[in-house]
């Protein structure tokens, strides 16, 4: 647009005065600020107005070309009352634009002025502009309807996941957990030492109802958040040593405002790392690390097992779980067999744009 501009005012009549070089300069500015025209439209309307105006008070019989992509850019954003009182302003101030250029009389410079910016082609470049807003407003209120739609199917399918769920764990999960706390009070009566893979199993049912009537609040409702997190992990610990297991918590660093998605997945990769030491391992000891750094959290757990370099570990669901979840976050995971023998699960989840 401004080498239009330009060719348009270098190849028509104007007069050779000084001022010839200032609305050269204008010419140009006018056509450039059209970059601008979709972050700024009302500065560029504005810009390319006063332009128009300029570049016809310095002489230069070019029409206002500029400034109609200018209005039809103002329209397109909603700014159509600014849009209005703006034209209306540039129709009454070209003329005396071109009246005080000095080439022309009052009836020619009206003349030049309504050939400059027609009023039909300002008509049509605001009506193009309106009609382009309300395609793209279509278009987005299309798109929100989608979403909802999408987002509604998503609710109910995760309602019927809950039923399913409900259904067929709740009842079974219950029948263990009444099981284990009638051996327990049994051979508390009877004064009999109460096993310890008896406590555990009483103490894991409860853990397993408190954890399925969380994932069913949350399959419910999609902004309730699970209740268990970091703060929990050494709850883990403590229960892997009630089983026999010689388990350690390390945690260095500040861990404060950690993304409530991120200490969620720090709680299921430490859950699911000590469960799979209890039951395929063999080991004596674990040991759990968490690092909390400014822009990362890290974790690392290790155990003694039976595990050696030249066995290669069997992807599991459990593991597959969690790598889904690290790679969900944006983070990485590390699981497999030790040097010196055992495993080692490592995980790094960034904390700085997580939600």
């Amino acid at each position: 647009m401004a080498a239009a501009l330009l060719v348009t005012g270098l190849s028509g009549p104007h007069s050779a005065t000084d001022l010839a070089l200032f609305g050269y300069a204008l010419l140009g500015a006018g056509g450039l600020a059209l970059v601008a025209r979709r972050r700024a439209p009302v500065p560029v309307l504005t810009v390319t107005g006063l332009c128009a105006v300029g570049y016809h008070a310095a002489g230069f019989d070019v029409p206002a070309v500029a400034y109609l992509f200018a209005v039809y850019a103002a329209v397109r954003a909603g700014h159509r009352t600014i849009t209005v009182v703006a034209s209306v302003t540039m129709l009454a101030a070209l003329p005396l634009a071109a009246l005080a250029s000095g080439l022309h009389d009052t009836g020619e410079a009206f003349a030049q002025a309504r050939g400059a910016l027609e009023l039909a082609w300002l008509v049509a470049a605001g009506a193009a502009g309106e009609a382009v807003r309300q395609a793209e407003r279509r278009a987005e209120e299309a798109e929100r309807t989608r979403e909802e739609i999408a987002r509604r199917r998503a609710d109910e399918e995760r309602l019927h996941i809950a039923r399913e769920l409900h259904d067929s764990l709740t009842h079974q999960i219950s029948i263990i957990k009444v099981q284990a706390e009638v051996a327990v009070h049994v051979a508390r009566r009877r004064g009999e030492k109460v096993p310890e893979s008896l406590l555990a199993i009483q103490e894991a049912g409860r853990e397993a109802t408190r954890e399925l009537r969380a994932t069913l609040q949350a399959l419910r409702d999609d902004d309730t958040t699970p209740p268990r997190g970091l703060d929990h992990v050494p709850e883990l610990v403590e229960r892997a040593r009630s089983i026999g297991l010689d388990a350690t918590l390390t945690i260095e660093g500040q861990r404060d405002d950690v993304p409530a998605a991120v200490s969620r997945t720090v709680y299921r990769i430490v859950q699911e790392s000590l469960t799979n030491i209890a039951r395929h391992a063999a080991a004596a000891t674990a040991s759990v690390r968490i690092d909390c750094r400014p822009d990362a959290l890290a974790i690392r757990i290790d155990d003694d097992g039976k595990a050696t370099p030249d066995t290669a570990p069997v992807p599991g669901v459990g593991l597959l779980g969690m790598r889904e979840r690290v790679t969900a976050l944006g983070g990485c995971l590390r699981a497999e067999p030790r040097s010196e023998g055992g495993f080692t699960v490592e995980a790094e989840l960034p904390v700085g744009q997580t939600s």
